[in-house]
């Protein structure tokens, strides 16, 4: 089992695996249908000069997300 950690907290070109998502009501079901559920891949593919948003790679797109909203994905690192 590897490491669990924050998505925020993921470096750039790190994979990991989405393990939980635990925002409610509105800001957990925007997340849930931008496609971040348990048991899919991401992987950090950059961060804005000021470190937000950060740039996420998962199945076939990518996707920006602001950290506020990172801060509620918690995603465990293959391998570690």
């Amino acid at each position: 089992m590897g490491r669990q950690m924050c998505l925020r907290q993921m470096g750039v070109n790190q994979k990991g695996i989405i393990k939980s998502v635990k925002a409610e009501g509105e800001l957990g079901r925007r997340i849930r249908d931008m496609g971040l559920v348990p048991n899919t891949e991401v992987m950090v593919l950059g961060r804005a000069p000021l470190k937000d948003p950060v740039a996420l790679r998962l199945r076939d797109f990518t996707l920006s997300l602001r950290n506020n909203e990172a801060d509620f994905i918690m995603v465990e690192l293959p391998g570690e």
